[in-house]
């Protein structure tokens, strides 16, 4: 079946693109929409950045998205918008390219578009025009040239809706985009790209084909075609199972579906779990976490992957399904050896789900990077302390960049057990540590820089829970 979008406005079917062809190529090679740059091809640098158009809750959704790391199969069902997509009717460029003209934010002009569709999302997201809000939708934007005072001068200047043809059409947009039929498979030139509508479906994919690629986000898998340059072969979709994109609440639990992506969960740990949420939110740029997916994060394993030190402390499980049934697997089983899990080889990761906080636990994370956002951790360090008169009455404590897999400091959480909270007894559980990992060295930190940092952040937490007037923000000052 072919893959249906609409692309500036004009509808589009495609069934003669190779599946494993990223967007941005095929924007630039196969449509001549060159303004959309290819500057560092892994999602970094934004010059590729896109905007895709979703009908969701009865209006449309504007979403900032890497076209380097996307997959032209997943632009089906969608409208994509690309800078020369944003005059108005009549040729006038888009107010927001009229704002960077007029507040000199552009130079040599290869980040511009990138920065433009960016700030165009941001200004169609709803959020409050505030220099903190623009900031975060520009951090996925590299600008060597102008700066970024004249760029986020200009965003201060526009609305949040703009009245541009974009809301003026909505209506009209919204209605071509419902109207697309959607593709459940696509096949070209020995490739096959599958988007199961169904969790069924999805389970009986994956045991016919437990070697295809599955793809969340493609924030990691879409690495392999942007930059090696990979024929992927077979891929499997999650992103059409309504059951791998569900939030659901009850009194004690949220279950999150593996296919959410981070912007999706981020308001759920914003409200409950406010650290973990920080570190979210450096996970990567918009872009990235409007692609990027909780399952996707968990299943690659990543000795360094941000969040599954966070679900190793909250005591998360695991639900993986396949033919055979479903299984509960907990956080702590979940992830086996570097890179590899508890999943079976016909098993897919179908939710995730964590227990609302204890009102008497106090929740901490902190990620250490060569450089504050969209960096790879070189440690992170997560922690759930309940303290009760001055003790430690329950200790759960993971860390990431430590060893193979992310684990739990089981030495750190007993030599907190049942001591006082104090400096000496973070000092004391910092220096267990060095029973519970020995780290490695490679190009992002020394294992004594880990050993070191680790124990410091445990040091840390004790400060940060002790109202102490030390501490130093660095992004503060």
């Amino acid at each position: 079946m072919p893959i249906r979008f609409i692309l500036n406005g004009e509808p589009c079917e495609e069934s003669a693109v190779s599946p494993s062809m990223t967007v941005l190529d095929y924007l630039r090679e196969r449509r001549g929409l060159t303004g959309t740059k290819e500057g560092c091809a892994e999602g970094d640098c934004g010059a590729c950045t896109i905007v895709t158009a979703s009908a969701r809750d009865g209006g449309l959704d504007y979403e900032a998205a890497n076209a380097c790391l996307m997959l032209v199969p997943q632009l089906d069902g969608k409208e994509i918008i690309t800078v020369e997509g944003l005059a108005e009717q009549d040729g006038t460029p888009h107010a927001i390219q009229q704002a960077l003209v007029a507040e000199h934010g552009s130079q040599c002009g290869f980040c511009t578009p990138g920065i433009v569709m960016a700030l165009f999302a941001f200004h169609h997201s709803g959020d409050p025009v505030e220099t903190e809000k623009i900031h975060d939708a520009l951090a996925g934007n590299l600008c060597r040239c102008t700066g970024y005072r004249p760029i986020v001068d200009a965003a201060l200047t526009l609305d949040s809706p703009p009245a541009d043809r974009f809301a003026r059409e909505s209506g009209k947009r919204m209605t071509s985009i419902q109207g697309l039929a959607l593709s459940d498979s696509y096949e070209f030139d020995q490739e096959n790209f599958h988007a199961p509508p169904s969790l069924e479906e999805l389970v009986r994919l994956r045991a016919a084909y437990p070697d295809a690629y599955l793809l969340g986000g493609g924030t990691d898998l879409g690495i392999l075609a942007s930059k090696d340059r990979k024929r992927l072969g077979r891929v499997i979709w999650t992103a059409q199972v309504p059951e791998m994109a569900r939030i659901e609440r009850t009194e004690t639990h949220i279950t999150i579906g593996a296919a959410v992506t981070y912007t999706a969960a981020l308001p759920l740990f914003e409200e409950f779990y406010p650290s973990f949420a920080n570190l979210i939110r450096r996970i990567g740029s918009r872009q990235i976490r409007n692609l990027g997916t909780l399952g996707g994060n968990v299943c690659n394993a990543s000795p360094i992957g941000d969040t599954p030190p966070i679900f190793l402390v909250l005591e998360a499980v695991f639900i993986a399904r396949s033919r055979r049934g479903v299984r509960e697997i907990p956080a702590e089983a979940f992830f086996v050896d570097y890179r590899k899990t508890a999943l079976a080889e016909d098993e897919i990761l179908e939710a995730i789900r964590i227990p609302l906080p204890h009102p008497d636990t106090i929740y901490k994370a902190h990620k250490i990077s060569k450089r504050f956002d969209q960096d790879i951790s070189a440690v992170i360090g997560v922690f759930a302390l309940t303290i009760r008169n001055g003790t430690v009455e329950k200790a759960r404590v993971a860390f990431g960049g430590m060893a193979a897999t992310p684990a739990r400091a089981v030495k750190c959480e007993a030599t907190l057990e049942g001591a006082p909270w104090n400096a000496a007894t973070a000092n004391s559980a910092g220096a267990a540590l060095n029973s519970d990992f020995a780290p490695i060295s490679d190009f992002r930190a020394s294992g004594d820089y880990r050993r070191r940092i680790a124990a410091n952040l445990v040091r840390r937490v004790f400060e940060e829970t002790s109202n102490s007037t030390t501490l130093i923000d660095v992004m503060a000052l």
